[in-house]
C-alpha cells in the first residue's frame, strides 16, 4: 500500500517544517497536530506525495537534513521547505498536495491570515535583488517572473501581468488558500525567504 509523506509548516514557527508520515488519511493528520493547544497556530501542508515505503523514504530526509534538525527525538527541522520537496521528488509516486487549507475553524484561519501578514512584505531593495533581476519558482524552474517594483506589493511580472509573490505562488500551485510566496520564489538558489534571513543576520 502506497503511504504519504509529509512536509507541514506553521506561521508560527517561521523557518521550520515538519517532515512526518501517515499510512492514514492526511487531512486526518494534519487536524489531530493543529488540534493541538500548544500549538498557537494551525499546520498547512506544503507538499504531500505517496510512497512506496514511507519509514524508509522518512528515514532517509531525516538523515539527510539531519544537520537542520532542531531536536533529536522531533521531526522539525530550520530549512526552507522547497529544499526538502526537492529531495523528496525523488520518491514520489503522486502528488497528493491539498488544494484547500485544511483549517477548521474560522478563528484559526482568521489567525493563520494574520500571521502570514505579519511577514511582512518583501523588499527587493534589501535582500539585494535589482530591479530587472529573474526570478524562478522552485517547483518548475521554467517559470520565470521579472522583478519590476522593488517596493510594492505588485512587485512582480508574471506572463505579461503585473501580480505579488504570493498570488503568483498560489496561481501557479493552483490552491485557492494563502500561501507566503516568498517560500516558493527563488533567486540565486536560495527561497527569497532564505535569502532574508540571511540577510537580516549579516
Amino acid at each position: 500500500m502506497n503511504e504519504i509523506i509529509y512536509i507541514l509548516t506553521n506561521e508560527a514557527m517561521p523557518g521550520y517544517v515538519k517532515i512526518g508520515k501517515t499510512s492514514t488519511s492526511l487531512e486526518q493528520r494534519i487536524k489531530e497536530l493543529s488540534a493541538s493547544t500548544s500549538v498557537p497556530l494551525p499546520f498547512t501542508c506544503f507538499y504531500a506525495c505517496t510512497v512506496r515505503d514511507s519509514a524508509f523514504v522518512e528515514h532517509q530526509l531525516h538523515d539527510a537534513f539531519d544537520n537542520n534538525r532542531v531536536n533529536p527525538r522531533r521531526e522539525f527541522f530550520e530549512i526552507a521547505p522547497e529544499r526538502v520537496v526537492a529531495a523528496l521528488k525523488l520518491a514520489e509516486i503522486e502528488n497528493v498536495t491539498p488544494k484547500r487549507d485544511l483549517i477548521e475553524t474560522e478563528e484559526d484561519r482568521e489567525a493563520h491570515e494574520k500571521a502570514v501578514a505579519r511577514r511582512g512584505r518583501f523588499n527587493f531593495e534589501l535582500a539585494r535583488i535589482p530591479l530587472g533581476a529573474e526570478i524562478y519558482f522552485g517547483r518548475n524552474e521554467n517559470q520565470k517572473a521579472k522583478v519590476v517594483d522593488l517596493h510594492s506589493s505588485k512587485s512582480i511580472e508574471l506572463n505579461g501581468r503585473i501580480t505579488s509573490l504570493s498570488d503568483s505562488a498560489r496561481e501557479l500551485l493552483g490552491v485557492n488558500y494563502g500561501v507566503a510566496g516568498t517560500d516558493y520564489w527563488m533567486y540565486e538558489e536560495e527561497t527569497l525567504d532564505e535569502r532574508r534571513r540571511r540577510m537580516e543576520q549579516e
